[in-house]
């Protein structure tokens, strides 16, 4: 049994290393980080493993999310309402997957993650120049309902929401990859805190995993956050593919062939 439990633990913490990394560059570590709490732990209920990746998100997430606030400029009014949004948003959408199935979902997200992924691939200045900016009205408005709806998603099934995010920051609102990374980094900790707000109340986490995964999740984040720092929106384009791509190989799999 110990040599059971130390391999499981190997092989979350290996994930949530990765996913870490990931997530402080363009999101999408649930990509890995949730397939590998589902296969390695699969006498736990879906709301259970999701509490538990949610620790180690939120974890690598604030990581990153400080990283970037040292080096990027950062609109804090915008930030904290839809952080507010999201944050409700998410409770619900969790409370919600302990209640009804998530894979009606899958189509839909397959479907648009190709959409997203044929556009940024031909646009090739896609993110890596600010644009034509909204009003601050235009901002709050359009920012508050997209928090609203990616908050629930991410509390409802998760992956693939960070990168949600970095898409609506710079297709929407004119930001270039960095600058709507570290936004999306603030969201998604509000995101996450909803979530564990949720599932910590309902007792779907389990800590003894939970935990060591935050501290590896921790310092993939620190790694991630530096190299998109560094390397900036060029390298972050190509990484934001590089996760979408899997985003979609992954839905695909579960609708084909599940």
């Amino acid at each position: 049994m110990f040599n059971m439990v130390s391999a499981e633990m190997i092989i979350l913490c290996m994930a949530a290393l990765a996913a870490g990394f990931i997530d402080a560059i363009v999101g999408g570590g649930g990509l890995i980080q949730t397939p590998a709490v589902l296969i390695t732990l699969p006498d736990h209920s879906v709301a259970t493993l999701l509490g538990t990746t949610k620790i180690p998100s939120l974890s690598g997430t604030a990581s990153a999310a400080i990283q970037y606030a040292r080096k990027v400029q950062l609109q804090w009014k915008l930030l904290l309402a839809l952080c507010l949004i999201a944050l409700l948003a998410a409770w619900a959408g969790s409370k919600t997957v302990s209640l009804v199935s998530n894979t009606f979902m899958k189509p839909i997200i397959f479907g648009v993650l190709i959409v997203v992924a044929i556009y940024t691939y031909t646009r090739k200045d896609f993110g890596t120049a600010t644009k034509a900016r909204k009003s601050p009205k235009q901002e709050f408005i359009l920012g508050g309902l997209f928090a609203l709806i990616i908050g629930f998603y991410d509390g409802f099934i998760g992956p693939g929401a960070g990168s949600f995010l970095v898409l609506f920051f710079i297709s929407i609102l004119g930001f270039d990859f960095l600058k709507a990374s570290a936004h999306a980094k603030f969201v998604n900790v509000a995101t996450n805190t909803g979530s564990i707000l949720f599932f910590a109340g309902s007792g779907h986490i389990l800590y003894h995993y939970a935990i060591p995964m935050a501290f590896c999740n921790f310092f993939g984040s620190l790694m991630g956050a530096r190299l998109a720092i560094l390397k900036g929106n060029k390298f972050i384009r190509v990484f934001f593919l590089l996760v979408v791509a899997g985003t979609i190989v992954r839905f695909g799999y579960d609708i084909f062939f599940r």
